[in-house]
């Protein structure tokens, strides 16, 4: 049986976490230009947690990534970077951290070299976007091409807090938390392709979160948008501008989607196989965010493993989909 991979699985050093937490330790939610932003909890850094959770459902290889390197300081991703590589030292096999990275430091190309050569990471860690920037800015340029050259994959997940100039749209509700992160990875994707990251860099290969924000259930519209003269667009509009080829062909080359995010939902992964490939989806669990004890972990991969999909495609999600991209 093939072993079973998480690609979307958090971690953040205690120092980070600690003074987030209530005075007695207890869960506590960072709030952020007014919205709720972050869960911070001690099974953050509690890593035998995780290996005790990982045990219980069977799952072989974390992919780990941080909340708080995602868009943070170069200086919080070096020590979350150091970090990940001791986790990696002291369980061997179980985990496969992610390099983070601010692209706007003047250092950030050394520490892409030190994640890859030295600690061994497979993959880079990005939010859907940066504070000042998206994922189609041309400050990404050279970032793209040190991580394809270095044979690394993307894991963009949603940007933990709302961009600038829209949080009136989130006023309440937790709603930013709860659809507009989606919202930001449809947008993230979007970006990609018709910004030329896959045209410019073909061998890059990118995992997008929660089913990239349940892409697959508007991907009908994105398609009808690229004719662009159907739309009444002239050629010169930078609304005009479309990817060197059809939009589903990155889908297939170049992206692939977790199942995380979505609190271990089976028909999520039904919904998005109405039109997305199976062999471009791969398991995540979002633990220990989302789904955050063992019990509904294993619930999560018994659903998937006694579902009525073909064994074929229960064994590409659960592990031999995204294989390639974790083996440095």
């Amino acid at each position: 049986m093939a072993e079973i991979i998480d690609f979307h699985i958090h971690f953040t050093p205690e120092e980070l976490v600690r003074p987030h937490l209530k005075p007695d330790g207890k869960i506590d939610v960072l709030i952020q230009n007014g919205l709720p932003a972050y869960t911070y909890h001690d099974t953050l850094f509690l890593i035998e947690r995780h290996i005790e959770s990982m045990d219980n459902a069977g799952i072989d290889v974390a992919v780990l990534s941080s909340g708080a390197g995602m868009g943070g300081s170069q200086e919080v991703c070096e020590l979350i970077n150091a970090r990940a590589n001791e986790i990696q030292n002291r369980f061997p096999k179980r985990f496969a951290p992610l390099a983070h990275l601010d692209p706007a430091s003047d250092s950030w190309h050394r520490e892409l070299v030190k994640c890859s050569q030295e600690y061994g990471f497979a993959g880079v860690a990005f939010p859907s976007s940066f504070n000042a920037y998206n994922l189609d800015s041309e400050i990404l340029t050279p970032v793209f091409k040190a991580i394809e050259d270095a044979g690394m994959f993307i894991f963009i997940h949603p940007a933990l807090s709302v961009p600038e100039g829209i949080s009136r749209y989130y006023d309440k509700y937790d709603l930013y938390r709860c659809v507009g992160r989606e919202h930001e990875l449809v947008l993230a994707t979007y970006r990609l392709i018709a910004g030329g990251a896959f045209d410019k860099f073909p061998g890059l290969e990118v995992v997008m979160s929660h089913l990239g924000g349940g892409i697959g259930s508007i991907i009908a519209r994105i398609r009808g948008y690229q004719d662009k003269a159907h739309m009444g667009l002239p050629p010169e509009s930078p609304h005009s501008i479309t990817a060197e080829k059809d939009f589903d062909h990155y889908i297939a080359e170049n992206l692939f989607f977790d199942t995380g995010g979505l609190f271990g939902s089976i028909k999520a992964i039904h919904a998005a196989l109405t039109e997305l490939p199976a062999a471009r989806l791969v398991f995540g669990t979002d633990y220990p965010q989302e789904i955050r004890d063992a019990k509904t972990m294993a619930k999560f991969v018994a659903d998937i493993r006694e579902s009525d999909l073909p064994q074929e495609v229960i064994d590409g999600i659960l592990g031999v989909n995204g294989v390639h991209l974790i083996k440095t």
